[in-house]
């Protein structure tokens, strides 16, 4: 029996814009009974609550700061507004597109990785034991990158934001069938640049053009119903983690940073403007 999110609990992470509010959108689209929304930004959360509203779902959004593990435990109390959510879309994230040397160790090393890392993991268990008691089809998606796959110049704590992800999200998802709890599926997904303005002014790597966040989140979703464990897009990211495994570390070099890009990529980075 195929996994449907009509008459689910969904909750999405970052859920104010851009891909997070996609993923709501569709979460209305296809019948959700309930839709929960966090999102750091109270304004921006509440245009989003406001555009989803009345269309056949009922949305709860939460100002919810989640760099925060207080904040993080206090908002998972919407078990006892709308229940459990059977779909746990783990979307949001930030990026510092700056050298190693130059992050402030608060505002930006400890921030980005309490929000891409630790607060994927945080809110997963929140709500994981329930879902393994009640023994019922459950999905959660994690949203990692492309350069938790490869090192990437000016986003060194980023990348090593995403490579946790991506270890700590493929071992849940080994966890639980090792545990026997199949009805829990875990699915990584592993995009390049996206087209959303977190990453305005970064060029794609050769073969690797900035990707439409519509596009993104239609493969991600269909992916996640369907159980499955990655997703890599665009194509060129699974070639590139396969020459980095394959060819020696100066060679590699070469070939990322003079054929593919990659150590170029983030030169002129400005970011999402403020």
């Amino acid at each position: 029996m195929s996994f449907t999110v009509e008459g689910q609990t969904v909750l999405i992470t970052g859920a104010a814009s851009g891909m997070g509010r996609l993923y709501a959108e569709r979460a209305v689209r296809e019948g959700a009974a309930a839709v929960v929304l966090w999102d750091v930004d109270a304004e921006a959360l509440g245009g989003a609550a406001d555009f989803l509203s009345g269309a056949g779902s009922s949305v709860h959004s939460y100002v919810v700061d989640l760099a925060s593990l207080e904040e993080i435990t206090t908002a998972a109390a919407v078990r006892n507004d709308v229940g459990v959510p059977t779909v746990l879309v783990n979307n949001a994230g930030i990026v510092r597109g700056k050298y190693f040397w130059e992050h402030d160790q608060a505002a930006d090393i400890a921030l980005v990785m309490n929000i891409n890392t630790l607060a994927l993991m945080h809110l997963t268990r929140e709500f994981l034991p329930d879902l393994i008691a009640a023994g019922n089809q459950a999905r959660i998606l994690n949203v990692a990158s492309a350069s938790g796959t490869l090192s990437v110049p000016r986003m060194s704590v980023y990348t090593a934001s995403k490579w946790a992800v991506i270890g700590w999200s493929d071992s849940l998802r080994l966890e639980l069938r090792e545990a026997g709890h199949n009805h829990i599926k875990v699915t990584t997904l592993i995009p390049s640049y996206i087209k959303t303005g977190m990453f305005e002014g970064a060029r794609g790597p050769l073969f690797t053009p900035l990707m439409d966040p519509a596009d993104v989140v239609d493969k991600a979703w269909r992916a996640m119903l369907v159980g499955r464990a990655r997703l890599q897009l665009p194509w060129s990211v699974a070639l590139g983690s396969a020459l980095r495994g394959l060819l020696p570390q100066p060679v590699w070099d070469v070939v990322a940073g003079r054929v593919f890009k990659v150590y170029s990529s983030m030169e002129h980075f400005t970011g999402r403007a403020s």
